[in-house]
């Protein structure tokens, strides 16, 4: 059943039944449980009427049901899969209709229209994995590329004019260069279509753009390279950032993430060159005790799951050893995680099980959950 209302939390990648999901279906991959209990859950998150509304994107509705469907890799859910995928379409045609209006008007973007829990730069990382063949798969890309040029006024072109969050204020709108909700993440998606060979018009220029942009901004600390979460517009007219220092190193908003990003994106243009700069700003960050102490949350989003897991996966494409050799004391801060915490996909236990399962495995992931992170 598909409905365009908001739907129930059960559908929801981040915190429900179709996160947990993901857990039980990478450990049926390995036989270490059955598939009876991944069904089960996959039953849990398909109960209620799937959205397709507003809220829908990679993490809510009917793309985050896709992506659990199939991340089986079983011919069981086939049926099902096609049908939720004819719906994430009509989805995506009628956001891009939605943002093909809001730019003849002029109007700035919102996070709904291209970041990864919400907007179209998560539906695409669905589809550049699981249905590269979709009609709207060029347009989305085509879309995200437009938003690397420069808006109106010489804003970046994915400047929003609401706040990052309720609690921090930012007059007069930002431009987020993390990977969760600004050009970290359209950075990687474009990056990765152009690695697995789907590209659109400009899109290795686009690749350039953004990497040119965090050029810009990067910031050069005792311990290493780091950015700033987002710019302001006193950020713009001073040319300095408003942070005085690296934040937290997380995978959404931090080094680890926007270092990964840049890692893909330097794969993607065959540039050796900025891969390694990558490569040192994220190993850096990783053999940083200062920065590694602000990890105290055991999750995907802000804590050490998400970290270990961004890193294992760019260790496995670096050019040297280095980021490797930061993993044996990442593993360790892993397997000391509070395990107590929330039973969700991306701030609690269950992103926290699926980064130690990596950790103890040290294989990649046979369901390819972590595509949902941009991290490969």
């Amino acid at each position: 059943m598909i409905k365009a209302a908001s739907g129930s939390l059960a559908q929801s990648l981040a915190a429900g039944a179709a996160g947990t999901a993901l857990l039980h279906i990478e450990r049926a991959h390995i036989g270490s449980q059955p598939w009876r209990t991944a069904h089960e859950w996959i039953r849990a998150a398909t109960g209620e009427e799937i959205s397709v509304g507003e809220q829908a994107g990679l993490y809510f509705g009917a793309p985050a049901i896709s992506f659990v469907l199939h991340a089986t890799r079983t011919g069981r859910y086939g049926k099902a899969a096609a049908t939720i995928d004819a719906h994430v379409t009509r989805l995506v045609e009628r956001r891009l209709a939605h943002v093909t209006a809001r730019v003849e008007r002029g109007a700035p973007a919102a996070f709904a229209d291209y970041d990864l829990f919400r907007g179209l730069t998560g539906i695409a990382a669905l589809l550049v994995r699981h249905v590269p063949d979709a009609g709207v798969l060029e347009p989305i890309l085509s879309h995200l590329v437009r938003l690397t040029c420069p808006a109106s006024g010489g804003l970046p072109g994915w400047w929003v004019d609401h706040d990052p969050a309720s609690t921090v204020p930012t007059p007069g709108g930002h431009a987020n260069l993390g990977i969760a909700h600004g050009a970290g993440g359209i950075l990687a998606v474009l990056a990765i279509a152009l690695r697995d060979g789907v590209a659109v018009e400009g899109q290795a220029d686009a690749i350039q753009r953004i990497c040119a942009c965090l050029d810009q901004w990067q910031q050069d600390g005792e311990a290493g390279p780091w950015w700033p979460q987002w710019i302001t517009r006193a950020d713009l007219e001073s040319g300095r950032t408003w942070q005085r220092g690296p934040g937290r190193p997380s995978w959404c908003y931090g080094t680890v993430g926007i270092a990964r990003a840049q890692q893909l994106a330097a794969i993607a243009l065959g540039d050796t060159t900025r891969q390694r700069l990558a490569e040192h700003a994220l190993a850096a960050c990783l053999a940083d005790p200062a920065q590694l102490a602000h990890l105290t949350e055991p999750g995907l989003c802000h804590g050490i799951a998400g970290v270990y897991q961004t890193a294992w996966r760019a260790a496995g494409d670096a050019l040297t050893h280095d980021i490797v050799a930061c993993l044996p004391a990442l593993t360790a801060m892993l397997h000391q995680a509070d395990s107590h915490a929330d039973d969700s996909l991306l701030t609690g236990s269950v992103g926290l099980a699926l980064a130690q399962h990596t950790a103890t495995h040290n294989t990649l992931p046979h369901s390819g959950w972590d595509t949902c992170l941009l991290i490969t």
